[in-house]
């Protein structure tokens, strides 16, 4: 937590994608990090986008990604770009000495995230990753659970879930749904949240064999608009259907489910249930319970805020990078990576052994 003498850690914004609004707001939240400056490529955009978001007028306004790079006065970058663009950028912000806040998923293969994190740690810079409900205070409190050999028990199975309808023009024009910019479609995109939630629920042990079921949809230009992957449980991920964002991870002992896991109902809280050591003649016995975590503020500003505190360690202290957040990251790639090579390879099983 950061205190009143700590200077914040000056985070640039590199793209004005639709998200960046929410972690623009989400920096200004943060107690240890402040916006000093946004790129683009286009001036007027980067203007615009400044004023819509209300910068403070201190914030600088480049009119290309490399102007940012160079600038002294900022610490550590939050990348937004199209995925494609990742492995070029990242690459080059590392080389810069910028500490990097990644959107997911970080690259369109596992190769490309090797390249950015070797240059990360050639050049002692930080790197994270955008998954915002890792950082809810919420998840601390479903990690106690599920590693409570008394409560939960043993993990035997974890199904996880996240769809969204895509209107038309979702489904024609967003960058999601485009070879060339984000390729891996709604698994790269809504598939990353829930492969992240079932290896959270594997305390980050990697399945042994990955394969995605039948009945992938691809658009016109075979770009997944559906598919669902197959570890220990079947995990969907579509733009063709109704909000579901769901953890049920169903252990020897106990049970837990959660109704919201990527985006809480409200941003001041968020709940879940656990139902623990039911009777196999009477299992409502003892009924699931509800539990509430507060938040004093957003889930996203709790990513931001994590990220600056790694970074003023690493400036201000001369601490060394964190590598869980890499690692963990590159483990939901290799998960997205092998989805990807099943859908290709009509569902054929993909060992992850070795990877």
């Amino acid at each position: 937590m950061a205190t009143v003498t700590d200077t914040p850690i000056r985070i640039g914004v590199i793209g004005c994608a639709e998200i960046a609004r929410t972690v623009s707001r989400a920096i200004d939240l943060a107690p240890n990090a402040t916006i000093a400056a946004v790129a683009s490529r286009s001036l007027e955009k980067a203007k615009t986008f400044a004023t819509a978001n209300g910068y403070k007028q201190s914030v600088k306004i480049h009119c290309s990604y490399e102007s940012i790079l160079e600038d002294p006065e900022v610490d550590a970058l939050y990348i937004p770009l199209p995925t494609s663009l990742h492995v070029e950028w990242a690459v080059r912000a590392a080389e810069s000495g910028k500490h990097i806040l990644l959107e997911k998923p970080v690259a369109m293969n596992v190769a490309e995230f090797d390249k950015i994190v070797a240059t990360c740690e050639k050049n002692g810079v930080q790197i994270t990753d955008g998954t915002m409900w890792a950082h809810h205070p919420r998840t601390a409190k479903l990690k106690e659970f599920l590693f409570d050999s008394d409560r939960f028990g043993q993990l035997k199975n974890v199904h996880s879930s996240f769809s969204l309808a895509g209107d038309e023009d979702f489904l024609n024009n967003d960058i999601r749904v485009k070879p060339n910019l984000d390729g891996l479609g709604a698994l790269g995109d809504l598939g990353w949240y829930a492969i992240r939630a079932a290896l959270f629920a594997n305390n980050f042990e990697l399945p042994k064999i990955v394969a995605a079921s039948p009945g992938t949809v691809l658009n016109e230009s075979g770009v997944i608009l559906s598919c669902a992957g197959k570890t220990d449980e079947l995990q969907p991920y579509t733009f063709l259907a109704n909000v579901a964002m769901e953890i049920a991870a169903v252990g020897t002992k106990g049970t837990l489910c959660v109704q919201d896991f990527v985006i809480p109902f409200e941003e001041t809280q968020a709940s879940f249930t656990t139902c623990t050591k039911a009777p196999f003649m009477n299992p409502w016995v003892n009924r699931p319970s509800e539990h509430t975590v507060k938040t004093e503020i957003p889930q996203e500003a709790c990513m931001v805020r994590e990220f600056a505190r790694l970074v003023g360690e690493i400036k201000n202290k001369g601490a060394e990078p964190d590598g869980f957040w890499p690692n963990i990251s590159r483990k939901t790639q290799l998960v997205v990576d092998a989805i990807k090579e099943s859908v290709d390879k009509n569902c054929e099983q993909i060992s992850l052994s070795g990877r």
